[in-house]
């Protein structure tokens, strides 16, 4: 008799292992964000070359967040999520091991920044694909899961940063760099441990068109934005998607330092600033997984969204001391931690397991795309308008995406159950065959 039929621990090892990973993972990631730059910085003095690896990384994830859904969708998700880890851990590798034979040239580097960004992508949304079974399996509610992941890549986001700090100080930034190499393995190991393997997906081998019908690789691509732009509340949240990461690019990206240089006058005080923001988002998603499934949607986005954006910019903008700015700051941070997993419920709710790969890759490809239009946006507004009505304006363009769901209908459907695709409708006739990992 297999003990991991009964034990009702191991049903809970999938949600686990995801929760374990998304933190491995965001640790990692904001460690590399770290190391990589202070390594070329250190290495040629150039803030040219720093900011191009820097691109070629953000990129490479935009064009797999675009492009990978549909090979996300036909393979099994689990393979596609160790493989890509695997290949993140290469190509950080080959960073110091490189640099020990002195045979890394810059556009070496830019190239494995590139290959990084590449492999990052399908990695998340395989791992977005594989929590609803995960959920499921562990008998818990999708805000639980949803928001105890969120919860667990704040934490490895808020000590990423610093930890690649210290060890950058002790170690160096190459060999920091290897403790990133370690991340990518654990994130695989996880997942090739703790996660079981699941049936043959739907649509593998091509055979996913209606009647068994070969479908290629750009008809899978062109499904998932037929579905996106089917779906009215997840249209919805894309648009929003793309607007509020412009407006956070050019608050993260250029608004907070200025901030924290013109305002604060401290480096240390601005490093508060941020981390009471994170700790608000850190309690915001454990809220929410505790209590979301309670609580009406479009309130909880109305809500959000008023403390990150108009709550948030209104604060800085009055300039009140530190002993007030970090408590308010830390409370607009709850508005952080619950969208993120509000909007992936809704998500999982409702896109079809079928498509989930492609549609999930493409909301990502929104964030991504808007976030340096917002910091290129920013640089002329901060520069003309000074620090102050800048973070003014953008209070302004937030709070009009805080009224949106009050004043459209379509904000109406996120509190009401999805209806059912019509039983003749081909673009979803692969959606119907619902994929859910068995041990």
């Amino acid at each position: 008799m297999n003990p991991r039929t009964f034990s009702p621990s191991w049903h809970k090892a999938p949600l686990a292992a995801l929760v374990a990973v998304a933190g491995v993972s965001a640790l990692g990631m904001a460690a590399t964000l770290v190391a990589v730059p202070w390594f070329v910085l250190h290495r040629t003095g150039s803030g040219t070359w720093t900011g191009l690896v820097a691109a070629a990384e953000t990129a490479g994830l935009l064009c797999s967040a675009v492009l990978a859904g549909p090979v996300v969708d036909r393979l099994p998700a689990r393979a596609v999520s160790a493989g890509a880890d695997l290949l993140t851990a290469a190509a950080l590798a080959l960073i110091p091991l490189l640099h020990a034979v002195d045979a890394l040239a810059l556009p070496v580097l830019v190239v494995l920044a590139f290959v990084v960004g590449a492999a990052r992508g399908p990695a998340e949304t395989a791992r977005q694909v594989l929590l609803p079974a995960a959920v499921e399996r562990a008998s818990v509610t999708v805000e639980a899961g949803t928001g105890a992941v969120e919860a667990a890549r704040r934490i490895g986001l808020m000590t990423g940063a610093p930890l690649a700090g210290l060890l950058i100080a002790v170690m160096g930034p190459v060999r920091t760099l290897c403790t990133d190499v370690g991340a990518a393995l654990l994130c695989c190991a996880l997942v090739v441990v703790l996660l079981p393997f699941g049936p043959r997906p739907a649509g593998q081998d091509g055979q996913d068109g209606p009647g068994g019908a070969v479908t290629s690789y750009l008809a899978d691509l062109r499904a998932g934005w037929a579905y996106l732009g089917g779906d009215r509340p997840v249209r919805a949240v894309a648009a929003v998607l793309l607007v509020t990461n412009a407006l956070d690019g050019a608050l993260n990206g250029v608004l907070y330092p200025a901030y924290g240089s013109q305002v604060l006058r401290s480096s240390g005080l601005f490093g508060a600033m941020v981390t009471a923001i994170g700790a608000g988002a850190l309690l915001g998603a454990a809220v929410y997984g505790r209590i979301g499934r309670r609580l009406p949607r479009r309130a909880l986005f109305v809500g959000g969204f008023l403390l990150v954006g108009a709550v948030r910019c209104a604060t800085l903008a009055v300039g009140p001391p530190p002993w007030a700015l970090l408590p308010l700051l830390a409370l607009t941070g709850l508005g952080s931690g619950v969208l993120a997993p509000l909007m992936m419920s809704v998500a999982y709710e409702r896109v079809p397991a079928a498509v989930r790969g492609r549609v999930f890759g493409m909301l990502t490809a929104c964030a991504l795309a808007a976030t340096p239009l917002g910091m290129l946006a920013a640089g002329p507004v901060l520069d003309g308008w000074g620090v102050t009505r800048a973070l003014v304006a953008t209070g302004v363009v937030y709070l009009g995406v805080t009224v949106a769901p009050l004043v459209f209908p379509v904000w109406r459907e996120l509190d009401a159950p999805p209806s059912p695709p019509a039983p003749n409708d081909d673009r979803y006739a692969r959606d119907r065959e619902v994929c859910h990992p068995s041990l």
